[in-house]
């Protein structure tokens, strides 16, 4: 318990970080036998969800909102997770599924079970719809991030235009950093895998470890070194493939 007050979290209306120690969980509207934290959300300005959902034994889910799309990423647990068509797939820490929105799926915990949950209103262009993905992060080839071989980038979703948002993991050697400040259209939600380092969001510097969640709005100033002795990742997610104007 702090008896003062003090956190290393901080909301603004462009970027905010949110340590642990100010997680509330919560019922989650569409799951059972499950509770989440719910990080980044439309009520902050964002265009988006993020949470994190601790899921019993048992526990389920039987799909997204009309016209919402997820992305699942598990970090401890199984799961058994089933598609339209009677596809199934056993889900285990670290592997992830990207589910289309209005296609219903069963989503039910073997063990006790935590994940990651990204989720966002599809929007339609003139292109087939996307399909369901299933993978494991260990798969997803790393690749030096601007000729660093110390920061190598893992892009875990298809990059084609069927796809409108990104999810990816980021791992840095201790040390490394992004090589620019970061200005885009895009926003960011991100957790802290493994590691420790700096995070400079808008006109501030924040120290960030495992656990620790960012969320970065539209044209939010952004940059990142690793500290510490161990390396540094983080899975993120951002909205790509579409033009500034759809949807306003």
């Amino acid at each position: 318990m702090d008896l003062f007050g003090t956190t290393r979290s901080h909301v603004t209306s462009q970027h905010a970080l949110i340590t642990p120690d100010t997680w509330v969980w919560q019922d989650l509207p569409g799951w059972r036998g499950a509770k989440g934290v719910v990080y980044i959300s439309p009520h902050m300005g964002a265009r988006f969800v993020q949470a994190n959902v601790a899921i019993d034994a048992g526990g389920f889910t039987s799909g997204a909102a009309e016209g919402v799309e997820r992305v699942v990423w598990v970090r401890t647990g199984k799961l058994a997770l089933k598609l339209p068509g009677g596809a199934a797939h056993t889900l285990v820490a670290e592997d992830f599924a990207y589910l289309p929105p209005d296609r219903p799926h069963e989503l039910k915990a073997i063990e006790a079970s935590n994940i990651v949950l990204f989720e966002k209103r599809y929007q339609k262009v003139a292109f087939e719809w996307p399909e369901a993905i299933v993978g494991t992060t260990a798969d997803a080839p790393g690749v030096a991030f601007m000729g660093d071989e110390q920061a190598r980038l893992q892009t875990l979703l298809p990059t084609d235009e069927r796809f409108d948002m990104a999810v990816n993991v980021f791992t840095y050697q201790p040390g490394a950093n992004l090589p620019q400040v970061e200005i885009h259209v895009m926003e960011h939600g991100l957790v802290m895998l493994d590691g420790m380092g700096v995070y400079r969001l808008g006109d501030s510097w924040y120290p960030v470890e495992e656990g620790d969640v960012i969320w970065m709005a539209s044209y939010c100033p952004q940059w990142f070194v690793a500290m510490g002795k161990t390396p540094a990742r983080y899975l993120y997610y951002k909205d790509v493939n579409r033009e500034p104007l759809l949807g306003l």
